[in-house]
């Protein structure tokens, strides 16, 4: 079934040259659109007090995920963001290369624009838009409907389940990640580990192997668009957290080609305003 649905996915006649042509597996093109079902569980989200380099706000508690989900194997592309905004600001450019330069707005944005391509309920109502028209998107009012079955950024709680794939150490790779495993300032490794590349630029998505989940540049290239509002953790156990309903700052994971090596680990939260953009941010999607 989840190969019978994931063609019908991406079988939208009108974009989907651009976006990726479908594939069974059998070729030697990725579909660059393509989704890997994440199931539901419950892990230790955050990093132990004695986990090298943590921050303080990364405090360890139990959460429960009790439905799963799809998500992008892929950070979203440069092709595939221009085929269904009719835009591409990013700094590095290239069809395959993860969009960047985009802030939180465009990118929900992307989500509605996407859903609606596909026949998909949207999952935002997005008022209050400006610019009215253009990008980027420097401010608007977004509001989400969970229960409906359109493309989404995940929570953070999604995205760090998602990341670590089973795994309870640092990385999804282990206690260290190195530059051939994810791209990032290889000038400042993990924990005293010996230094690697630094390549001073994104890679094109799928450039690494992906973690035991089918996902590919959880680590390092581009930090990725969240749902949540930055916050604090509880200290408690969590069942299904969409985070604060308000707040300053968007929340970004998974580190990039400019950070350090602390700022990969699977715990790390960055956070800033959401109209802020980067050559260093972008995002993946996910859908129930």
């Amino acid at each position: 079934m989840r190969k019978l649905r994931n063609v019908i996915l991406c079988g939208v006649a009108a974009i989907s040259l651009a976006l990726g042509a479908c594939s069974d597996g059998s070729g030697s093109d990725p579909d660059y659109g393509a989704m890997a079902w994440i199931p539901s569980g419950t892990f230790q989200m955050g990093s132990p007090t004695d986990e090298p380099d943590r921050y303080s706000n990364e405090t360890q508690h139990e959460v429960t995920l009790t439905q799963g989900f799809y998500m992008g194997k892929y950070a979203v592309t440069q092709a595939r963001y221009k085929a269904v905004m009719g835009y591409n600001d990013s700094y590095f450019s290239g069809d395959n290369l993860p969009v960047e330069t985009v802030t939180w707005f465009d990118a929900v944005e992307f989500c509605n624009k996407l859903s609606e391509a596909e026949g998909l309920q949207p999952a935002y109502t997005i008022s209050d838009r400006t610019p009215a028209s253009g990008y980027p998107i420097t401010a608007a009012t977004v509001t989400v409907d969970w229960t409906r079955n359109g493309y989404r950024l995940p929570t953070e709680a999604q995205w760090e389940y998602a990341c670590r794939a089973g795994t309870t150490t640092p990385f999804h790779t282990g206690n260290n990640i190195t530059t051939s495993q994810a791209n990032y300032n290889g000038n400042y490794p993990y924990n005293g580990n010996p230094a690697g590349a630094y390549r001073e630029k994104t890679t094109p998505v799928g450039s690494f192997a992906a973690n035991a989940w089918g996902l590919y540049d959880m680590h390092g290239n581009v930090f990725e668009w969240c749902w949540d509002w930055f916050d604090d953790y509880p200290t408690g156990a969590q069942t299904d957290p969409e985070g604060e309903a308000s707040g300053t700052y968007r929340v970004l994971r998974g580190g990039s080609w400019v950070s350090v090596g602390r700022n990969l680990r699977s715990a790390f939260r960055n956070n800033t305003d959401p109209s802020d953009r980067s050559s260093s941010f972008g995002f993946r999607l996910v859908r129930p």
